[in-house]
């Protein structure tokens, strides 16, 4: 991108072009692309090969914790890292390699019943998705913080939202399109995985490899010591190559407990919306089967299931009909973020950083809370894609929410990193980013322990009403935006 000397110690990073801007997050959206297709369908596999509406918030769970662990952890050690391939850029590569891995493996989770049960081996491949997943999240957080100056870091990180949301918006779709458009089947039997969702995911795999190939051949990072980029710890010397564990840690936990204080302000923030979020990924497929298209929760129950034995047709085309249209409304959620996006940097520079945050979660919990107000099981025909499909007139309502809950999310991936950037030690600026990761997989911790107990102990299993409870976790996301210290110029 620019030459990497020393010389340039002492100035401020040059301003990038909107191209260069562009490269920099470009791999984001592979990234983003895979992980829609994990958000979208993974609650469907699961439900598919055996998990039930009370566990299929624990089987999640995996997802927070290896966030939880591997994002502060890859944080550091890119603070450290510096070869031919840069700094962050290793990291990326790595991640994108294990996660296409994991895509590859997970919808194939029946071919290997044999060895171990598929609901075992889908939760292992999950895991190994998401923590592959997470080694690319942090250091793209990174990237952007190390190469964009402070007077574009509004829409350095306006144009990864963007990306994030393009590549969620194609991932999203993609299962829809294999059924409606090439004609896969999007049906399956107990413990087998539907051919659309099988190869929608190895599609992304292939577009997560390129995305992030193309992020590290056309970004060169800076060197460390240049502009105002802080000089590499030596970790390569006798001294620090025999600094134990517990010096290391306890190390660790004194960053944790000197963070700057718009880090905590911004964690509260965090904690309720994102214990929405872990809502919306597990539970709106089943609440779209139950409350849309009219499917017993029974048929949720891996119990009644053994019993009956085979599933009925009508059941069958149901839950598959929804699952697709999961995709769709997440695409739709996606697609509202990324036009956000557009308009987000400009919106925040005007009205203000905390004013646009809240204002945005404020709508996704409108957005939450009007699903369950949508209900109409009159068919409607809708054309996707050149072809036409019978679905209730309640699913085409659910589009109009999915603006406020778009908004939602194109201000959670943007505002609270613009905000935190300009608080944090330049030195520490990746440990850091992955120690605010706790904000994200703390509050999904805990909605995965909590919701699925929740669900059946008050809702008898009636999955549209957790939604609302994420709705109510929204609003108290935006009124704590107003707790957060943000110095807009910095």
């Amino acid at each position: 991108m620019s030459e990497t000397t020393t010389t340039y110690n002492n100035k401020q990073k040059p301003q990038l072009s909107f191209w260069q801007i562009w490269n920099v997050s470009f791999g984001f959206l592979g990234v983003q692309f895979g992980f829609a297709l994990q958000n979208a369908n993974v609650s469907r596999i699961l439900s598919d090969l055996g998990a039930d509406l009370h566990s299929l918030s624990l089987f999640w769970l995996v997802a927070p914790v290896m966030g939880l662990l591997i994002q502060p952890i890859v944080g550091a050690a890119s603070d450290r890292t510096w070869n031919k391939f840069g700094r962050r850029i290793p990291y990326l590569l790595l991640g994108s390699v294990a996660a296409a891995i994991g895509m590859i493996l997970m919808p194939n989770a029946p071919l290997v019943v044999t060895l171990v049960p598929p609901i075992l081996f889908g939760a292992v491949m999950l895991a190994i998705m998401d923590a592959s997943f997470n080694v690319a999240f942090q250091p793209f957080r990174a990237l952007v913080s190390d190469m964009v100056p402070n007077n574009q870091r509004n829409i350095g990180y306006s144009v990864q939202s963007l990306l994030i949301n393009i590549g969620a918006v194609i991932g999203s779709l993609l299962p829809f399109i294999l059924t409606n458009v090439v004609g896969l089947d999007n049906t399956s039997s107990s413990g087998e995985v539907a051919p659309s969702v099988i190869w929608a995911f190895y599609i992304g795999a292939t577009v997560l490899l390129g995305s992030v190939l193309w992020t590290a051949v056309m970004t060169k990072e800076y060197a460390p010591g240049s502009y105002s980029l802080p000089e590499l710890e030596n970790s390569a010397t006798s001294t620090d190559t025999k600094e134990s564990l517990v010096k290391r840690f306890s190390g660790f936990i004194g960053l944790v407990k000197s963070m700057p204080s718009t880090m905590k302000q911004l964690a509260l923030v965090q904690f309720f919306s994102w214990f929405a979020l872990f809502i919306l990924w597990v539970y709106t497929m089943p609440a779209l089967a139950q409350h849309i298209w009219g499917i017993d929760a029974k048929w949720f129950d891996s119990q009644y299931l053994k019993q009956v034995g085979e599933v009925p047709e009508a059941i069958l085309l149901a839950k598959g009909a929804a699952g697709d249209w999961v995709g769709i409304l997440f695409a739709a959620y996606s697609l509202f973020a990324a036009v956000f996006s557009v308009f987000l940097s400009k919106l925040a520079n005007t009205i203000g950083r905390k004013t646009t945050y809240s204002f945005a979660l404020f709508a996704g919990g409108i957005g939450y809370v009007s699903m369950y107000f949508l209900q109409d099981p009159t068919l409607t025909t809708v054309s996707f894609f050149g072809g036409q499909i019978d679905v209730p007139q309640g699913a085409v309502n659910l589009l109009i929410p999915m603006a406020g809950i778009g908004m939602a999310w194109a201000a959670i991936l943007a505002m609270p990193y613009a905000i935190l950037a300009g608080a944090l030690p330049v030195k520490q600026t990746g440990v850091y980013m992955g120690i605010f990761n706790f904000t994200i997989a703390a509050p999904q911790i805990l909605s995965g322990v909590l919701t699925g107990w929740i669900l059946t102990t008050f809702f008898n299993n009636q999955a549209i009403y957790i939604i609302i409870l994420a709705g109510i976790a929204m609003f108290l996301a935006a009124m704590s935006v107003y707790f957060v210290k943000d110095d807009q110029s910095s």
